[in-house]
């Protein structure tokens, strides 16, 4: 791998970029993000990304590694991150794009049933956005001075530990 790819910087007109891919919960606070250079793709990413899930329980036993469900927009809809995602029994809520909706009408009966879709979960898929926007308020992520992507990484964590500690409010579920 070239030293580009190592340390997640990609050179682009405007300069270097680099891009975080990010799994967050309801409450907008981040899971789990990797790390990319800016000028790659979303949906590679997509099942390292839920490979990298590992979620502490309250109570004994092993972290969850599954979600209930799963939102994401058109970047990920590919027909691997579909069959990852069923394969898990997880719940999918991604957009299909129109070239690859127009595919599968071409095909006719051979194309397939479409994909299901729920709008209103769709809708809930903003929170990963939000908590991007939570974790660009540190300068030090929004302008990735570091150029080495394991201190990045680092710049990552401390934000988003900053983000668990302001969110101590206790959920609905949690006071029952």
């Amino acid at each position: 791998m070239d030293s580009e790819g190592r340390e997640a910087l990609g050179r682009s007109r405007g300069g270097l970029t680099s891009k975080v891919h990010l799994l967050a919960d309801d409450r907008c606070r981040p899971l789990v993000w990797l790390t990319s250079p800016g000028q790659r793709g979303d949906s590679p990413m997509f099942i390292p990304l839920m490979q990298a899930l590992n979620v502490a329980r309250t109570g004994a036993g092993r972290p969850r590694t599954r979600p209930d469900r799963a939102r994401g927009d058109k970047a990920y809809s590919s027909r691997a991150n579909r069959v990852y995602l069923r394969q898990r029994g997880i719940k999918a809520t991604i957009a299909q794009p129109d070239d690859q909706r127009a595919n599968r009408r071409r095909r006719g009966r051979a194309g397939g049933r479409p994909p299901s879709f729920d709008r209103e979960q769709y809708r809930r898929r903003n929170t990963v956005e939000r908590c991007i926007g939570k974790l660009k308020q540190h300068r030090a992520v929004a302008t990735r001075y570091d150029k080495r992507d394991y201190i990045f990484n680092g710049t990552l964590a401390t934000a988003a530990i900053v983000i668990w500690l302001r969110d101590l409010i206790k959920e609905p579920s949690d006071t029952a």
